[in-house]
Order: structure tokens, then sequence, then C-alpha cells
């Protein structure tokens, strides 16, 4: 749990968190600070009420006084106070929402947890990466946890109570990379579910990703996931990956393996509508509208075992996800807002 807990020294830290609604809806809430910024606003509330269908989007962007991270007990236990409420995370991780905003309140309190891969003792999608001094990391607090809430948008016909499901998150460090694309999925009635993120980081492409089913857990982090560019040819040296990315087809595929298995995802969500932005954190603040993200991917699965007879590939499993995360940001979003906005 220390990974979701303050980190003074970082230049940025945000908190994101997704709750699933019962009618299929979903929320997007992130929290984050740019301490230090130099330029552009440094403390960001947003809230996102994203309807089943995709339409109509209510967003909120709120640029506060100050996000103040305040340790409040042991085990790594903390709370954020802003202008609107705060965010408390007890010892045991559950986590209370308590946020009041002029036309938007959310009330929620988790009351489980499934950590990243806790039956191998792996609290986090970086594994022997986290203890790097990279600019980005990126940590999963929760992939699955039940949340009852409570949620009032004056304007909007919406789920007023009820219970949630949700996903949780943290990046910290310096800023966020020049490109980068994340993806979510879960079916929470089965356990199965899919997390990826990645993009351009120190002159490289390279990915975190996890797969989860009731019979299988699979990670891959570099060196398997990740490709080197030769600019001069335009090639990437890379022998256990492949991606594309395709933002006019709002289409992203990555095959990765490692010596025993191979999976492929392949996310692609409607480009007439569903897509809403955010700001991201850098040195000198909140760039607006650097991201842009959409609920209604479809994401692709499948998944190859090597033999250990033949030493070749069998497929074992395929699988769709309805209503999964897709973002592109940076380089990968052209409609991004100029770093000065």
């Amino acid at each position: 749990m220390e990974h979701f807990a303050p980190h003074p020294k970082s230049r940025f830290e945000g908190f994101y968190s997704k709750f699933d609604l019962p009618s299929g809806s979903h929320i997007a809430l992130v929290i984050c600070t740019v301490p230090k910024a130099t330029k552009l606003p440094p403390h960001m509330v947003s809230f996102t009420y994203y309807p089943a269908s995709g339409s109509p989007i209510f967003q909120r962007e709120h640029w506060v006084s100050n996000i103040d991270p305040v340790i409040t007990g042991p085990s790594n236990a903390f709370e954020l106070k802003t202008d609107f409420g705060s965010m408390r995370v007890a010892p045991n991780g559950d986590t209370t929402y308590d946020l009041q905003a002029p036309d938007w309140s959310l009330n929620a309190t988790t009351t489980s947890r499934t950590a990243w891969l806790p039956e191998q003792n792996k609290d986090t999608p970086e594994g022997w990466l986290v203890h790097f001094p990279l600019p980005l990391h990126w940590h999963v607090h929760s992939l699955d946890s039940r949340a009852d809430f409570q949620l009032s948008i004056p304007s909007q016909k919406i789920d007023e109570k009820g219970t949630a499901a949700v996903h949780q998150e943290k990046n910290w460090a310096n800023s966020f990379p020049d490109a980068h694309v994340w993806i979510q999925a879960r079916k929470h009635d089965s356990a199965r579910s899919i997390c990826l993120a990645g993009g351009e980081i120190l002159g490289m492409h390279a990915f975190l990703l996890g797969y989860r089913s009731p019979s299988l857990s699979l990670d891959f982090q570099p060196p398997f996931a990740l490709a080197i560019p030769i600019p001069i040819v335009s090639w990437m040296i890379s022998p256990f990956m492949t991606h594309t990315v395709d933002y006019a087809s709002r289409l992203f595929t990555i095959t990765v393996s490692n010596l025993f298995y191979k999976i492929e995802v392949r996310a692609q969500a409607p480009k007439e509508c569903g897509w809403f932005g955010l700001g991201s954190p850098f040195p000198e603040g909140h760039r607006k509208n650097f991201c842009s993200e959409s609920f209604l991917a479809k994401v692709d699965v499948k998944v190859w075992e090597r033999s250990m007879w033949s030493w070749a590939w069998r497929e074992t499993s395929r699988e769709r996800f309805e209503g999964g995360s897709l973002e592109f940001a940076g380089k990968y979003y052209p409609g991004r807002g100029e770093k000065g906005e």
C-alpha cells in the first residue's frame, strides 16, 4: 500500500478512481496536484459522470486552491484534503470519498479491495521497476472494490445511490509522458480483467500489462513489453512485442510474449461519441485536454501458451470485454490542448 500513499518528494501525484454504477453508467474522479507548478494550474479535482450510452457527459474540472496530503495513521493511512471535501484511505486500504461541489456531490466508502497480484506478493504493475527513479510511476491500488455510494447531480437524471464497483490507480514522479495509452476493463461477475498502461518514455516504447481470469494471472513488463525505435529507418527493435496506435480509428493493438505465454489485446471505441478530455500533470502544471478517454471500448484478448514439446504457440483462451476504458494522450491524441493553455 505504500505506493498508493503520498510521496512528498514527487513533483506530482494523481489519484484516479473509476466507478461502475448499477445502471451501467460510470464516474471518473481525478484528484491531482503539482505542488511546485510554475505556470499552469497546480491542483485539479476532475469529476465526470458518464452515462451508459456515452451521452450526455457531465464533467467539471475544478482548479482548486490546494490539495493537502495528510498522514492520518499507521500503515500509510492518509487523507487528501481539497476545497470540496476529501478522499480518505484507511490502514487496510478502504477508501472514503466525501466531496461536495457546487453542482455535484459524491459520498462513497469501499468495503473490499482486489490488489494487483496478492497471491504472488506483487502489489504493483511495475514490479521491480517501482524502485527505479523513472519519470513516471503507475500503481493500481485495486482492480475491483465494492463501494456503497450516494450521488447527486441536480441537473442530471442519475444513479442516486447503490453499490458500485471501483477501480483505483495512482500516478506519481516527474510528469506524464509525451504520449501514452491506457486500457482498463473488467467482468465483475467472473473476476476477469485486463489493465494496461504505457507509451513513449525515455526514448523507448514501454508498457505494463496485467490479465486476470479465474485460472490465469499474467503480467508483462519490460524488457518483454519494450520496443526501441531506430529513427533513421523507422524500425522498432523488439523481439517480444508489436503494437499499433491508430487514433483516427480509435484503435490500439498490442501483442507481447515472454518465454511461456503470449497475449494479444485489441481495443477500439466508437469515434462518434463518448469521448471526454482530461488535464494532465507536468512540471509547469496541468495541461488542459491532454488526454481523451472513452468508456465504450470493446477490448478483445487472446492468450497463447507455449507447448513444452514442440515449443509452438497454442491458443488457450479468448475474451471480449464490453464497455471498457480506452485513453489516448499526448502525441497519440491529435486534439490535445496546446502546452500553454
